[in-house]
C-alpha cells in the first residue's frame, strides 16, 4: 500500500495540494478537510470517478486514531467543477446499484416523517418507512416507527436502490428488497410459517414471516419477509371485515400458496392449515363409530329414501338447469343430535368422481347425500343452485 506524507497549514493549502496532485497524478488522491501540521496517511483504494478533468479515488484517510472516507468530507470546500463531476459518477454508480441489483451498506443520516435518510457516497438517498425490513418493528413492536428512526440512526443498514433518477433528484432504497434476495430462496409454496400481522387492510392482512434455523425458530424479531393474507384466505367462514378476525400485532400460523418471484410478492392462507368444512360426504358427517347411530341407508337396499321436505322441489328445478343431467338422492344417514329443523343445503368440495358432484341436505336429524350428474363446473352447480333457490319459495 503506497504511503504519502504533506504538510498542510490550512484547508486552502489542502486544496492547492490537492489540486497540484490532480494535475501531476492519475493514481492515488488523499482529501484532507481539517488543517494540520503534517499527516501520514495510507491511502486504499475501493472506486474511482472519472472526468476530462481529474480522476477521483475513493481514499479511506487515517491519522492517529481517526479515521474518515473521502464520503464524509464537506463538499463545500471542494471546487465546484470537482463536486460537479463527483456527484456525476454517484449517480452512475447508483444506477448501475440499481440496473445490477446490487447490495450496498448505507449509513443512515437520519430521518424525516416519511423516512431514512441514507448516505449513497457523496449523494442522499432516501428510504421510505414501507422499505424498512420488518425486523425492525417485530424485534421493539412497542416502539413508533419513528423511535426506531431515531435508534437506527448512525447505523450502517443494507439496501437496494430502487430507484435512481439523477434529473429529477430521486434516490430511492429498499431494505426489504435486500431481505427478498437474501431469504426469498428458502421459501416453496406449501411452507408453513409463524407469523405475526403488520398491518390490516380491507382486501386483507401483510403477515411478516418468522424465519426457522433448522427445527427451532430464530428469537423473536427474525421477520425479514412479508406476505398477503388475502381476505378469501383468512377463514373458510364468510368475512366480511378482515378486522373482525385479524388485529396488528396477532401471532399467526400462515401456509403459502404462492410466490410471484418477479414482482416479490408471497401470498398466504391461514385458513388452508384447517380442512375445508365443505369437503364432507356423509360418511363425514356422521363418523360410523359407537359415538352415533350407524344406521345408514343406501338407494340401491330397495328401500325408497323420501326427500327431506323441499327437497323433492328443489330436485325438480334443478334438472331445468341447463347443464344438469341427473339428480337423485343417494344415501342417508341418522344423527344423534337434531341440528336444526331447517332444510340446509349445501355443495361438498369433495372431488367429483367423473361428472358427478356430491351435494348434502340435512333437517333435524337426517342427512341426506345427493349425486348430481352434470357437465358445469362448481362455480355453474353453485350458480345453478342459487337460481334454483331464487325461485323456490
Amino acid at each position: 500500500m503506497p504511503l504519502f506524507t504533506a504538510s498542510l497549514g490550512s484547508v486552502s493549502s489542502g486544496l492547492a495540494f490537492l489540486s497540484h496532485f490532480f494535475d501531476n497524478t492519475s493514481h492515488n488522491a488523499a482529501l484532507i478537510t481539517n488543517p494540520a501540521p503534517s499527516f501520514n496517511f495510507p491511502c486504499s483504494l475501493s472506486r474511482s470517478y472519472s472526468s476530462k478533468r481529474a480522476t477521483f479515488l475513493k481514499v479511506t484517510v487515517s491519522s492517529g486514531s481517526t479515521t474518515r472516507t473521502d464520503d464524509g468530507l464537506d463538499q463545500a470546500v471542494l471546487p465546484d467543477h470537482i463536486r460537479q463531476d463527483r456527484r456525476s459518477a454517484d449517480w452512475k454508480a447508483a444506477r448501475a446499484y440499481n440496473e445490477k441489483g446490487l447490495i450496498y451498506e448505507g449509513r443512515i443520516e437520519g430521518f424525516n416523517g416519511g423516512g431514512l435518510l441514507i448516505k449513497f457516497y457523496s449523494l442522499v438517498g432516501f428510504l421510505p418507512f414501507p422499505q424498512l425490513s420488518p425486523a425492525h418493528s417485530c424485534k421493539e413492536p412497542q416502539k413508533s416507527i419513528q423511535d426506531i428512526a431515531r435508534a437506527l440512526t448512525g447505523s450502517i443498514i443494507p439496501v437496494k436502490v430502487i430507484q435512481a433518477d439523477e434529473e429529477n433528484r430521486k434516490l430511492i432504497f429498499s431494505e426489504k428488497e435486500t431481505a427478498w434476495s437474501r431469504y426469498s430462496s428458502q421459501l416453496k409454496v406449501g411452507d408453513l410459517y409463524e407469523g405475526i400481522v403488520g398491518s390490516v387492510e380491507d382486501y386483507g392482512a401483510f403477515v411478516h414471516l418468522r424465519f426457522p434455523d433448522g427445527i427451532n425458530f430464530l428469537n423473536s424479531g427474525q421477520y425479514h419477509l412479508t406476505g398477503l393474507v388475502h381476505i378469501s384466505e383468512v377463514s373458510w367462514d364468510l368475512v366480511q371485515d378482515v378486522r373482525d378476525v385479524l388485529t396488528e400485532g396477532d401471532k399467526v400460523n400462515v401456509k403459502i400458496v404462492n410466490i410471484d418471484r418477479e414482482k416479490s410478492r408471497i401470498t398466504l392462507s391461514i385458513k388452508q392449515l384447517e380442512e375445508d368444512p365443505l369437503l364432507e360426504t356423509l360418511d363425514k358427517v356422521i363418523p360410523q363409530d359407537d359415538s352415533v347411530d350407524s344406521d345408514t341407508l343406501n338407494a340401491n337396499d330397495h328401500v325408497t329414501i323420501e326427500p327431506l321436505p323441499g327437497l323433492d322441489t328443489i330436485i325438480g328445478e334443478l334438472l331445468k338447469e341447463d347443464g344438469i343431467d341427473d339428480v337423485r338422492i343417494s344415501r342417508q344417514g341418522f344423527e344423534k343430535r337434531v341440528v336444526s329443523q331447517d332444510l340446509q343445503l349445501w355443495l361438498s368440495n369433495a372431488p367429483p368422481v367423473g361428472d358427478q358432484y356430491t351435494l348434502l341436505a340435512r333437517a333435524g336429524r337426517q342427512v341426506q347425500e345427493i349425486q348430481l350428474t352434470t357437465s358445469l363446473d362448481q362455480d355453474g352447480i353453485k350458480g345453478a343452485l342459487q337460481h334454483v333457490l331464487e325461485r323456490v319459495p
